[in-house]
């Protein structure tokens, strides 16, 4: 009999958490072909999460849970449950109880066909405008960064085999970013359509800085693409000011009273020395990432456990 092991980041879904492990049971003792467990990682949420997560813990043996020192994000508290689970099928969803953990026998489908990985693909989502701007942000940076395949659909609702789990787990440096692990380890990923639900209760946790983190995060932490298209832009540049200059020198010679352009000297001046800085930065941050990852800076730090047994 195989094992589906369920992880949920959990970040002030202390009204919504209940509801969602409440429907996993409901939903996989329809499926008795399967065992399951339940891993609940607590980013450190200033509501009562942590306490929720407790008393299920202690009601419901099969529900494990993990509590962080301090807020480390959604894709640490994904790699910690990964670490925590030991299904055959890894299946991860949210706490706000929008995405239909009921229809996950459609993911688990996908994957008992041979699929590797499948993603959950909503016709509609219930998101704020913001929220599904930043999704298309993060649909575009993965394709032009990570080189994923256009017509795949990434969601936070998705299931990955074991072996995809054991090979995302191996990445230990600061700054984890899961969609490029999935895509490291595979392309044999598919889409299944689920009716994405409106939130009940409180709001998305993340703002803009969170999303602009992510987003930087994942292109920087699986891809060079960004020095490549920083030296392409510089070359590019380089070049149409050597042109400039010949242009600058001929006009001179042709016409000798043409009067040397103070305002237009001074705009060249600032747009390439911003051009010049915000690649500077960009290699800074590279060589941060670089510093930090040398330094062990860890992806997360557990304060608590709950039927977790620590691995060595």
């Amino acid at each position: 009999m195989k094992k589906v092991s369920f992880v949920i980041p959990c970040y002030r879904s202390e009204l919504t958490l209940e509801k969602v492990v409440a429907e996993i049971d409901a939903k996989m003792t329809e499926m008795s072909q399967y065992t399951y467990e339940i891993i609940l990682v607590n980013d450190c949420s200033p509501d009562g999460t942590l306490a929720v997560i407790r008393r299920l813990c202690q009601e419901k043996p099969y529900v494990k849970g993990i509590s962080f020192a301090k807020n480390f994000g959604q894709h640490a508290g994904l790699m910690a449950g990964l670490r925590a689970s030991s299904g055959d099928y890894v299946i991860c969803l949210d706490d706000d109880g929008q995405t239909p953990a009921d229809e996950v026998h459609k993911l688990l489908e996908k994957l008992e066909e041979g699929f590797d990985a499948v993603y959950a693909r909503y016709g509609q989502k219930q998101h704020s405008g913001f929220r599904n701007l930043g999704s298309k942000v993060n649909e575009l940076m993965t394709r032009v960064m990570l080189n994923k395949p256009a017509d795949l659909y990434i969601s936070s609702y998705f299931g990955v085999q074991r072996f995809v789990v054991e090979d995302m787990i191996k990445y230990e440096n600061s700054y984890p970013y899961v969609i490029g692990l999935v895509l490291r380890a595979t392309r044999c990923i598919t889409n299944v359509d689920v009716k994405h639900r409106e939130r009940e209760e409180g709001a998305s946790g993340y703002t803009l800085k969170k999303l602009l983190g992510l987003w930087f995060n994942g292109f920087t932490a699986f891809s060079v693409k960004p020095l490549r298209i920083a030296t392409a832009i510089g070359g590019t540049f380089a070049g149409l000011g050597f042109l400039y200059g010949v242009f600058t020198v001929i006009k001179k010679f042709v016409n000798p009273d043409v009067p040397l352009g103070f305002s237009s000297l001074m705009a060249a001046v600032v747009f390439f020395g911003g051009m010049i800085m915000l690649m500077l930065g960009l290699i800074g941050e590279y060589i941060g990432r670089i510093y930090i990852s040398l330094n062990n800076s860890p992806q997360y730090v557990i304060k608590e456990r709950f039927n977790v047994e620590e691995k060595n």
